[in-house]
Formats: C-alpha cells, structure tokens, sequence
C-alpha cells in the first residue's frame, strides 16, 4: 500500500439533496470524482462512494452514495479526500490524443536535483506550486532559500525522474531573483 494523495477537500453542502463543493486538489478531477470511485478520509472513517459529480458556476459539485440529505453533507465539511499512491495511475490520459509521455505527478519532481545545463547544482526540487498562470517549480537552494522556475519545456528541458535531476536552462536574470 502506498501513500495517501490528497486530491480534494470537501466543501460546504449544496442544495438538499446531499451535494457537496469539493476543493479539487488534483489534475485528473474527471478520473478521480467519476461515478463509482472511492475515496478515503484523511484522518480514517469509512471510504466515500461518488455518486454523482458536475461543475456548477466553477466549482465541483459531487453526491456521495448513503449522503441524501443537506444534514448529512454539512457533516462531511472540512474532509480531505485522499487515494493510495498505487491507485494513481498515469498523469497522461492514455485517451488523449496529446498525451506525449511528458506529463509527471508533483511526487515524481519533488527531491530531483536541479542542475544547470553545465552541470552546476541549483538545489532540489521542494515543491511543485501550482497558479493560475501554471507551474513552478520550487528549488531549495543548498546555502538555504529557493528559487521558483517556471515550469515550461524552454526553461526545464530534461526532466529524469529515474536519473534523480532536472536540467534548469535559465534566461539571464532569473535566478538572481529572490
């Protein structure tokens, strides 16, 4: 068995018919808020069937299997939703028509080496920060700090996982920012 992966928190109820807003933690919402998936409690507590799930105004509305009423949802406010590592799968739909191999979970950079192109150690990756203008990658830097990196193919060409380093091709100025 794996490690826990958050991939939501629930919300407020909705309506009353036992909906909940769910605060999507994961990239895959439509593979892992699908009908018949379950998911654990953070903390423990029975798993959570998903009966049901829709976007409604932005937010993720879903219906849980045994939640039929408003009562019952506002009990499950603050619940982190979580799925063993092992059920995670591919981050790449094999469905999609654009999905290259270059896709990879947060978990599979966090630790990696980031080295320059020539081979200078920048630190290592601590954290992936997702934005509404996409990724950084957050780099600890040895003598402590960090850099933040976009996380885009012109600066972060080589990602190997298996080799354990990122290669960073920073533009000038980058990473003197602080």
């Amino acid at each position: 068995m794996g490690e826990a992966i958050v991939v939501g928190r629930i919300g407020k109820a909705h309506g009353v018919r036992g909906d909940v807003t769910v605060d999507v933690r994961t990239d895959v919402p439509e593979r892992r808020f699908a009908s018949g998936e379950r998911l654990a409690r953070s903390g423990g507590g029975p798993e959570l069937v998903v009966a049901d799930a829709r976007w409604h105004s932005g937010r993720l509305l879903v219906r849980f299997e045994g939640i039929a009423d408003r009562n019952a949802a506002e009990s499950l406010r603050g619940v982190v939703l979580t799925i063993d590592a092992d059920r995670a799968g591919d981050p790449a739909d094999p469905d999609e028509p654009d999905a290259d191999g270059e896709l990879w979970w947060d978990r599979d950079l966090i630790g990696l080496r980031a080295l320059t192109p020539d081979g200078q150690l920048l630190g290592e990756v601590a954290d992936v920060v997702h934005t509404a203008a996409g990724e950084l990658l957050a780099i600890r830097k040895p003598a402590g700090g960090e850099h933040l990196v976009p996380f885009v193919r012109d600066i972060v060409p080589t990602v190997d996982p298996p080799g354990g380093r990122v290669v960073v091709d920073a533009p000038p100025g980058l990473l003197d920012l602080d």
